[in-house]
This record gives structure tokens, sequence and C-alpha cells, in this order.
């Protein structure tokens, strides 16, 4: 198995995680992204404990480390008085039940620590500008082709390419995302202009009626890293990088608490995108022949409870492992979905749910709805550690 040929579609932080852990056991791996440069989109991440012992397990605890902010507690505040509805703690807690701990922390970080570890372990493995256009195999290949009419042929095929996936389109032929009702801004604001009085604590959410906003620092304290979710019937635009503006953030958020609207208020308009929130029903198997998904390819989901690059990071991670520890192909992609369908299904499924309680039309209520906890731990979704769970 060790000479295996893997490639990659795909070169987000599930791609790269995935090219990274299939490395560290030893196969070969080449990764095919369409953009022309590696990057990503400025945003936060928050890494809850499953995800911070996948990133350890691939070798990037320094890196987390380094670039995160580690809250210890968080609030849930009144969209109008600001009052704190409940305060959860993500710090010695965490890390006396799970071993781990939250983190928060600017995309690129990550994507720029998983890239950097993939290249030092082969310079040439990640190839830019490749657009995946079609996928043929046979019972010993598979062969990918792409926009500029190169091609590479490999022993297995992984789709990282996410929400709307070439891969999984070809593979399935499905019709595509479904726009869901819900629209987002996401916005980063020098430090230099929020007023401290407005971070109590620094990381933290306010709820309303169909609204929700969340924000947290980033880049040493350099950043405060805020999305703004709203409900809006219908979503024609492509992409979630969308130019917004400030006015039309400050009208959506017109009556509320004057600490959010403060550091709404201070984002620069070359830092403030919208995008629309798309998902889809979850698949029965990820597999077709030699080829797979991952990450948001095999399971998009809604951003309200934080796991969506956390599913694939441990997506990347139980890969790997299902690779390293299996005698035979069709073995190591069974192996791979049995550890990871169910459990990105009941994510996918319950991130539906929890927006229905952010959003609610009485947040008084919120921690008597809770009861007291936050939604991805009072869900059990802590109790899972992607470098040790059987796969």
């Amino acid at each position: 198995m060790r000479d295996l040929h893997i490639a990659v579609v795909g070169a987000g932080i599930g791609g790269l995680a995935a090219a990274l852990g299939l490395q560290r056991a030893g196969f070969r791996v080449s990764v095919h992204e369409q953009a022309p440069e590696l990057g990503e989109v400025g945003a936060g991440l928050s890494l809850g404990p499953t995800a911070a012992h996948a990133l350890r397990w691939l070798g990037l605890g320094p890196a987390l480390d380094l670039h995160a902010y580690l809250p210890e507690n968080q609030a849930v505040r009144h969209y109008q008085d600001g009052h704190a509805l409940q305060w959860i703690n993500r710090g010695r807690s965490l890390l006396q039940k799970y071993g781990e701990r939250y983190y928060l922390i600017h995309r690129a970080d990550v994507h720029d620590a998983l890239a950097a570890a993939v290249r030092a372990n082969d310079p040439d493995a990640i190839r830019l500008g490749r657009r995946c256009t079609g996928l043929e195999q046979t019972a010993n290949s598979a062969t990918v082709r792409f926009e500029d009419g190169t091609h590479v042929t490999a022993d297995v095929v992984i789709g990282a390419d996410g929400s709307r996936s070439i891969v999984r389109r070809l593979l399935f032929g499905d019709s595509g995302p479904t726009y869901t009702g819900y629209i987002a801004w996401r916005g980063l604001v020098p430090m230099e202009r929020v007023p401290q009085s407005v971070l109590d604590p620094p990381s933290g959410i306010y709820i309303g009626p169909g609204h929700l906003v969340n924000r947290y620092p980033v880049r040493r304290w350099q950043l405060l890293n805020f999305i703004a979710f709203a409900e809006r019937a219908e979503w024609s635009e492509e992409g979630w990088s969308i130019p917004s503006t400030v006015d039309e953030l400050m009208a959506e958020f017109e009556d509320w608490h004057p600490d959010v609207r403060t550091f709404l208020a201070a984002v620069p308009p070359e830092l403030l995108f919208k995008w629309g929130l798309f998902d889809r029903e979850p698949l029965t198997t990820w597999h077709s022949g030699r080829t797979t998904l991952l990450g948001d390819a095999a399971h998009p989901v809604l951003p309200f409870l934080g796991h969506g690059a956390v599913l694939a990071i441990e997506d990347a991670v139980l890969l790997a492992r299902a690779f390293a520890e299996s005698a035979e192909i069709g073995e190591a992609l069974q192996r791979y979905e049995g550890a990871r369908i169910p459990r990105a299904a009941f994510v996918v499924r319950e991130s539906r749910q929890a927006v229905k309680v952010y959003h609610s039309h009485e947040p008084e209520k919120y921690a008597q709805k809770t009861g007291g906890q936050a939604a991805d731990e009072r869900l059990g979704l802590f109790d899972y550690n992607p470098s040790t769970i059987s796969v």
C-alpha cells in the first residue's frame, strides 16, 4: 500500500490536511488546486478539542500554539440590552474533560502552516492552476483531467474541492447545494479601532430574532474577526467573498446593542464581505471506485456549530489512518467512510437545528433551551478524538 500515488483535488484546509496526513503515513501525494496562487480568505476559525487533537497528530501543534487566541470564557448576550444570557468555559473545563481546549485562529494561519508542512515533505506536491473538468476510472487507476489540458493518473483520488465540488458531481451527478434562507457577513477590524470596553469577554456572541453576531480576536490580537448572520428569503449571488457595504450591514443590525454596532461600524469596507449559506442532504456513501470525497465536498455544513473546518480536519486524519491501517484500497475507503459518515451527517443535521435557538424570537430563554451548556458540548461533539478513535 505504501507505494500508492494519491491525488488530492483541492488545496483548501481539508485537502492540505489530507495530503499532510497521507504523507506522514508514507504515501506519495500530489495536490491539484484550481487557483493560480495558494491562499485562504481573511476569516476566523473556531477549532474545538477534536480539531486540536487532529492538528497535533498532523504535527501542527506548534503552529496552533503560536497563532491561536485561547478564550477562557465566552458570553452569550442579548442583542438589545447586552446582558449575559449564558457564560461558557472554553479553557480549563474542556482541558480536564477532553485533554484539549478551544482555539480561535485566522484561517490563513492554519492554511499557511499546512501548505508549508506539505511542501517541506515534497516541494513539488502542490500544483496550481489545475481546474478539474473530468474523471475517468479503471480497475487499476483513476485519472483527473484539468481545464488546461493536463491530467494526472493516480491509484486513488480524493475530492476535496469544496461545497460546489466538481468531483462530487462527476461521481454522483447531483444538482449542487441548496440555499438555506440564511446569509452572513464576515469582517476583520483592526484592534486599534475597537474600544476595549466592547470586548467583555473578547470572545462571544449576541443573539436576537432572526440574527446572530459572533466575534473574537485573531492574529495575536491584531484583528477582531466577526461574522454576522441574518435571514433572507432569496439569494442568487455566487461565492463567499462578495463585497458588501458598511451601510448595508448597519441597516441590518440597526436596533442592536451599541457595543455590537460599534465594532461592526469600525470594519474597513475592503475587509467586509457577504455570502449566502448553502448545504446538501448527507450522502450515504462518499466513494465510487477509487475516488472518495472529503470536507465540504462530502458534507457542506451550516456554520452554526462552528464545525465546517473541524469536520474537514477530522476527515483528513481518519482518511490517513484508514490507509495506513488497511491492506488494500477498498478496505481503506470503507474504513474511512465507516468512521466519518455517521458523525458528519449528525453535525450537518444538528447545525440546521442550532440556528433556530440562536435566531429565536425569545432570546431571553436561551439558557433555558440549552440547559446551560454550549451547543457543541451538549451534543457530545467533543467526545471524539480523531487520532485515537477506531477506524
